[in-house]
């Protein structure tokens, strides 16, 4: 089919939605090592998890087996509200870059909560509501998966209890208020509510928090509490599974004009929307039925993958929950205050982590202001103001683009636009005002927290 017959937003049909979830586990010869018990060290059993997560979660997070997983009626019954995300041809960005590239992005803005994050929290929420329980906890940073929780949780009839890292509670006002407009409750973390969080207090007065003491507080607030679950908004295997809707309905648009993406490109904090973008990409690279350049972006200021160590450490900074095998900066790492771009987890998800190691994909690390930088001509030249963790991957689609306008090469990129930026603005201001800077960790700094890691 002629280019000219493609449309610039690429819809699929309602019946061309996904069915079911597609499980990258079952195509990987080296499986993502087992979540480990902090007190035996032994791989983590259904029946120890099931005291945290739900039930069919667990069943989900231990399943590396099954390719697919069906989408049960009510979960598809909701996306129906939007999905399918458009995929969009940004025409305006490859004729500002002046660029042979061909440039597209999938939009997961297009929801209330405005992000991807809603397509995992709305499946937890009804794995929670199936199970009996009276709500469940969480913590957030930026804000997305606070939002997209409480949306979910509200839909369900089920409470909803956030913790938010302190920095983003104080300099996103209305990201909270939304949540709490769904009817959840928002605590900034580390707070004096937990004994986590009173013992991280005391250990680091005035500190801003960070997602490893959110989680570790979140977690806390579960297990002391009847009727209620933890759940997460990246990082596990089970997030991942659900937000492989992303990628499936990316490559079927792709595939109904014949499409072939030679990069795919995505940001990566804990790794939900990376995990969900290139997953039926990856599935083929990894059976051998086709080879893509996939390429993981991630802030120079909280670098796990680029800089990180490939171990076993805790996935939260008051170590109460299971270990994982990923690449880490270690649990006590916290970004610094001004680091305004989001991504700012210490580890990355053991999956994408395994991925890695084995060399299936490539990791990036760029500069914050380098970040706003490439999401302001996004937002000038193609109408949406992007969440500044979405602009790590246009800052390097568009790289690879001016690259390509340097060879000549008509290469086709693909990126994931996980969300909007609008209750960013104070990041926004501060780029806009000269008081954003690039801090990135030395050596030294990353050494400290590498020394502290647990021997495996």
């Amino acid at each position: 089919m002629s280019e000219t017959k493609i449309p610039y937003k690429i819809y699929l049909e309602e019946q061309e939605m996904p069915k079911a979830w597609y499980n990258l586990r079952a195509d990987m010869k080296n499986k993502p090592a087992p979540l480990l018990n902090p007190g035996t060290h032994q791989p983590m059993t259904a029946q120890e998890l099931s005291g945290v997560f739900c039930e069919e979660l667990v069943q989900q997070e231990l399943d590396n087996d099954n390719a697919f997983i069906e989408i049960p009626a009510e979960i598809r019954d909701f996306y129906k509200m939007y999905r399918p995300s458009p995929l969009v041809r940004a025409y305006c960005l490859e004729k500002k870059l002046d660029t042979p590239a061909k440039i597209y992005y999938k939009f997961e803005g297009n929801n209330t909560s405005g992000s991807h994050k809603l397509n995992s929290a709305i499946a937890q929420a009804y794995y929670a509501k199936k199970q009996g329980l009276k709500g469940v906890t969480t913590e957030t940073g930026a804000g997305q998966w606070g939002t997209a929780l409480s949306m979910a949780c509200s839909y369900f009839e089920l409470d909803c209890k956030v913790f938010m890292v302190k920095v983003s509670y104080e300099q996103k006002p209305f990201r909270r208020e939304v949540m709490r407009t769904y009817g959840a409750s928002v605590t900034p973390s580390p707070s004096m509510e937990t004994e986590v969080g009173r013992k991280i207090n005391a250990e680091h007065p005035g500190t801003t928090g960070s997602l490893g003491c959110a989680i570790s507080e979140a977690v806390e607030a579960a297990v002391t509490r009847e009727g209620y679950r933890y759940v997460l908004g990246s990082v596990l295997n089970q997030v991942l599974l659900h937000q492989s809707v992303i990628g499936l309905e990316t490559k079927a648009a792709l595939d109904k004009y014949g499409i072939k993406p030679d990069m795919i490109i995505g940001c990566a904090g804990g790794g939900s929307n990376l995990g969900g973008l290139i997953a039926p990409f990856m599935g083929e690279k990894l059976r051998g039925e086709a080879d893509y350049r996939i390429i993981a972006v991630e802030p120079a200021s909280c670098p796990s993958l680029t800089r990180g160590v490939y171990a076993y450490d805790f996935c939260d900074t008051g170590m109460v929950c299971p270990l994982a095998k990923m690449y880490t900066l270690g649990c006590d790492f916290i970004p610094s205050p001004n680091h305004a771009g989001g991504l700012r987890y210490h580890g990355m998800s053991s999956i994408l982590s395994q991925l890695y190691d084995d060399g299936f994909m490539e990791a990036v690390s760029v500069k914050q202001t380098e970040v706003f930088e490439a999401a302001e001509m996004f937002a000038r030249v193609e109408g949406i103001l992007p969440a500044p963790e979405s602009s790590h991957a246009i800052r390097v689609a568009i790289d690879e683009a001016m690259k390509c306008k340097e060879t000549g090469e008509e290469k086709t990129i693909v990126f994931g636009l996980t969300g909007t930026g609008y209750f960013d603005l104070v990041a926004y201001e501060k780029y806009h005002n000269g008081q954003m800077d690039d801090y990135i960790p030395t050596d030294e700094d990353l050494a400290v927290y590498r020394a502290k890691l647990p021997k495996i």
